[in-house]
């Protein structure tokens, strides 16, 4: 196999028995990083170091990930435009936040059979929050519920 000192350096082609006793001389840990080359690589490393210093460098990526939630808002299709307008400040706000927004419109009793009122309520909604998102799920039926996922949109 192939060999790698810690340092860099090309150890050669050695046997098993000679990689191990090349490690052990430097109280390091022979590691095989490609299997599958001809011959073997193998490098001699403290492996605990390497461990550790993989799990910080993964720590330091997840601390800088942004999480996006979905903040859900919820109107009727009689909903007053007053009520509607506090309710698009709210969705607005998510969305300068960087949050995604889910508009749920909710049919009770008979008001099922006049879903063209509700999509156009829903319809409004999004055509007042097109400066700060962009609608990535279309307006969706599901079941006695109308929704929409807003997301906000790209900075430049």
């Amino acid at each position: 196999m192939r060999v790698v000192a810690d340092d860099g350096e090309q150890l050669g082609v050695l046997t098993l028995r000679e990689a191990l006793e090349a490690a052990e001389a430097r109280h390091l840990d022979l590691v095989e990083v490609s299997p599958t080359a001809t011959p073997p690589v193998c490098r001699i490393m403290d492996y605990g170091k390497f461990k550790y210093q993989t799990s910080k460098k993964q720590q330091e990526a997840k601390k800088k990930q942004v999480q996006v939630q979905v903040k859900e808002v919820k109107i009727r299709p009689k909903t007053d435009d007053h009520d509607l307008d506090f309710k698009i400040k709210h969705v607005r706000r998510f969305l300068e936040e960087g949050n995604k927004a889910k508009v749920t419109l909710v049919y009770r009793g008979r008001e099922i059979t006049h879903q063209d009122i509700g999509r156009a309520v829903i319809e409004k909604f999004a055509a007042e929050l097109v400066d700060v998102g962009v609608v990535e799920v279309a307006p969706r039926i599901d079941g006695r519920q109308l929704f929409m996922i807003i997301a906000p949109k790209a900075k430049k």
